[in-house]
């Protein structure tokens, strides 16, 4: 197992996530029995970072992992959860949460503690300090409940920079959405640039993108074939992580044994991609986005005849990943923030955005459909 420095720990590269666990049918009916084998051959073969969350197989993620990690010594696993401020009710609860946390994760302590998922949704309560969690949170990492605090961030590179001018002093590392599609599609390019830049180490999340990694197109995976040859996609999909200045740990989200056995495997070396590989799976990743997505250039054109004043190449940002995804939660979330009459509903379907698109993007049609895909 390749191992990473972090203030003085050694975590291995490929850590365990709590959010695709086996399940015997249903998502919160997790099979304990094939988890636990997991974690015994992750344990065995040099995993030592552990991640879960409050939400994750609706809400028995911790439980599961609590139960089958107490079974080790504290000293031979690093835990990592969060406070789920994904959820707005949830804001008034942080001391009520961790302090169940602890006892539903069976330790004393976590080694790593996140602000969940910081988007534009959620970001003006976070910075609202009536709310107490950044005081309650940083006391328990005085109290050492909390070794190490960070957050994670599905949200822009503005709204990151938000949360950062006003926490990120405390900030010790931060978990993206981080992959070779996601590195133009959701600006993952620019918020490592960002955590570089202010030396905070990166974890990753969705690294093979849910699985569509795993699997390339015929002419693409020849395509890599070449370069290298016997390297399946999902390994291209690591080996561009690990030449990513600030990576620190990867997250995977194995669903059974043979996933876990073979992301191992990969892991047992650092072989980081080289300039003509990264250009070709970076082609790869344009191939895949064009293939589902809209040409928009964000020139911004259209925004200026727009009566509704909508942020047209941001609301084809999210449809691109919207479609790209086959739906999920990133654009609602994303569109929660905004007002009804700036959502693609509100579209009049005018054509003024239309008639000045150099791209000859037909922007109504668009939103009708996003609109559709939301079920607004």
């Amino acid at each position: 197992m390749v191992y990473r420095d972090f203030q003085g720990l050694k975590l291995s590269q490929l850590g365990f996530g709590g959010m695709r666990l086996p399940t015997a049918g249903g998502d919160s009916n997790v099979d304990k029995d094939a988890t636990r084998e997991m974690i015994a051959y992750a344990m065995k073969n040099g995993i030592n970072y552990y991640d879960t969350a409050w939400g994750y197989h609706d809400g028995t993620s911790e439980s599961i992992m609590g139960e089958i990690l107490s079974q080790y010594p504290r000293d031979s696993f690093y835990l990592a959860t969060k406070f789920p401020g994904y959820d707005l009710s949830n804001m008034p609860k942080v001391e009520e949460i961790f302090e169940e946390q602890l006892k539903k994760c069976r330790v004393e302590y976590f080694d790593f503690y996140l602000f969940h998922n910081v988007c534009e949704l959620n970001i003006d309560a976070y910075l609202n300090r009536e709310y107490g969690i950044y005081d309650y949170l940083l006391k328990q990492k005085r109290l050492g409940r909390i070794r190490h605090l960070g957050f994670s961030a599905h949200g822009s590179v503005e709204v990151m920079k938000r949360f950062l001018d006003a926490y990120g002093k405390d900030m010790e590392f931060c978990q993206i959405q981080l992959n070779y599609v996601d590195w133009t599609l959701q600006q993952a390019e620019a918020k490592v640039a960002l955590l570089n830049e202010r030396n905070i180490p990166i974890w990753v999340m969705e690294p093979v993108r849910g699985g569509k990694l795993a699997k390339l197109g015929d002419a693409d995976a020849a395509a890599l074939e070449k370069l290298r040859p016997g390297d399946k996609p999902v390994e291209w999909a690591f080996r561009f992580l690990q030449g990513v200045q600030g990576v620190c740990v990867t997250l995977s989200g194995m669903s059974n044994m043979e996933q876990l056995v073979e992301n191992i495997d990969i892991f047992k070396t650092e072989s980081p991609l080289n300039g003509e590989e990264k250009a070709a799976v970076l082609q790869v990743a344009k191939n895949m986005i064009t293939a589902a997505g809209v040409p928009c250039t964000a020139c911004h054109y259209c925004t200026s005849h727009c009566p509704q004043g909508l942020d047209i190449p941001w609301l084809i940002e999210l449809y691109n990943e919207h479609r790209f995804t086959g739906g999920g939660f990133l654009a609602p979330m994303a569109l929660g923030s905004l007002d009804e009459d700036k959502r693609p509903s509100a579209c009049l379907a005018c054509g003024a955005c239309q008639a000045v698109c150099p791209q000859n993007i037909k922007i109504p049609e668009i939103m009708s459909d996003f609109a559709a895909r939301l079920g607004s």
